[in-house]
């Protein structure tokens, strides 16, 4: 009974299993041949995946409030059964048949698993690091971003030897042995009682109408969301950037490591440092201050390399933004119904995941593919955060339940 094997632990495994949603793009294309459909078709399924991370956290709040050990097996089954689902499906079928049932399988089901799997461990963590909630989520949701980098070579491996099916299929066994894990050891400490009547007492309407809870929501999907924009297209901003150099293939290969650490670090960093901080809610600034000085400086010099750097600060602040909001959200409405308000907080990411990349995909699209106006876009966006931040969530302390 100790904060590591009770808490850590356990929503580090849960995090690390359910973090590879982000390795969608290691086989998206290899579904897409393998059952004869576009990639813009089946990338859907990502799409639906994060809609149903944010919608399925925002509304299973109560169930994880009193019931941590039901919502981590429930994540647990519906992750896996996604998994499994989706490599049968491959296997068996082809068409617009198999599309409808990947959506099914690693959109919806997989999707509803990531939500609750991700709010599970999270109020379990501040209540056994109750002088360090920054440290204690950053660990957890550190391990949601190291994911991609730890699944991603494995994938590829099973891939070459075993076929797309089978890696689906022998990756949901393991991560179920890992999630079921997680479930087992997760407890909260023992001199924390949860209140049904205040937990049934929670109305969804009083945060609706909350000026600092909307405020937060408005900075934590302008975070998301301009994350997405620049993110999903980091492989087609490099290549303009370094076309025609020798070095555009070890940049290719080496760059999207750096910013899978960028973004772990930031999950682990920024939390962190937000212990230290007298309003949690400086982080946020951080963020956008730098995320809109780097982006303007990409846009006024003309120099491959500042890409890369933008990149990487894209993501120290898309990671951070995720890690700090719990601790954040406690801060300014306590700990009794953190799950519930952190749930729908999550909501926010659900509109991100339709919002982001597809935002992006239109300003290509009415351009002939102008990049610059991405990184324009998200420029403006990320100020309009600080102005939000600055009006609606700095300093704003709410009477703590």
């Amino acid at each position: 009974m100790n904060k590591w094997t009770r808490a850590a632990i356990p929503a580090l495994l849960i995090h690390c299993s359910i973090g590879t949603v982000y390795c969608w793009s290691t086989f998206k294309e290899a579904i897409a041949d393998r059952i004869g459909m576009s990639t813009f078709a089946v990338g859907w399924a990502f799409s639906l995946a994060i809609f149903f991370l944010g919608m399925s956290a925002a509304f299973a709040g109560k169930i994880v409030e009193m019931n941590i050990h039901r919502s981590s097996l429930i994540s647990a089954i519906c992750f896996t059964t996604g998994m499994l689902g989706t490599g049968l499906t491959i296997k068996f079928c082809t068409g617009i048949a198999a599309l409808i049932l990947i959506y099914l399988f690693y959109g919806c089901i997989m999707g509803i698993g990531l939500g609750i799997g991700y709010l599970t461990p999270v109020k379990t963590l501040m209540l056994w690091f109750k002088d360090h909630k920054g440290l204690a989520t950053g660990i957890s949701i550190m391990g949601f971003g190291l994911a991609k980098a730890i699944a991603t070579p494995v994938m590829e491996l099973l891939q070459n030897s075993f076929g797309i099916s089978a890696m689906f299929i022998i990756l949901g066994c393991i991560y179920f042995v890992m999630m079921f894990a997680g479930h087992l050891l997760l407890k909260k400490p023992a001199d924390w009682v949860e209140s049904k009547a205040v937990n049934d007492s929670f109305k969804v309407s009083s945060m609706l109408k909350n000026k600092t809870f909307i405020g937060i929501w408005l900075i934590f999907y302008i975070n998301i969301h301009c994350g997405l924009m620049l993110i999903t297209y980091e492989k087609q901003l490099l290549n303009e950037k370094f076309a025609g150099l020798a070095v555009l293939a070890v940049i290719i290969s080496v760059v999207p490591s750096v910013t899978a650490v960028c973004n772990a670090l930031g999950r682990i960093g920024y939390s962190t440092v937000s212990d230290k901080m007298k309003d949690r809610a400086t982080v946020y600034s951080i963020i956008f201050i730098s995320c809109t000085a780097i982006c303007a400086l990409s846009l006024a010099a003309n120099f491959g390399f500042i890409i890369i750097i933008l990149l990487m600060i894209i993501n120290l602040g898309y990671g951070g933004g995720f890690s700090t909001l719990p601790a954040l959200l406690e801060s300014r409405f306590g700990m009794k119904n953190i799950s519930k308000i952190h749930g729908l907080a999550l909501s926010a990411w659900a509109v991100a995941g339709l919002t982001g990349n597809n935002l992006s995909e239109v300003i290509l699209s009415n351009s002939g593919k102008n990049y610059s106006l991405i990184i324009a876009t998200a420029m403006a966006l990320y100020a309009a955060a600080w102005v939000i931040y600055f009006f609606m969530v700095k300093g704003k302390k709410e009477e703590k339940n």
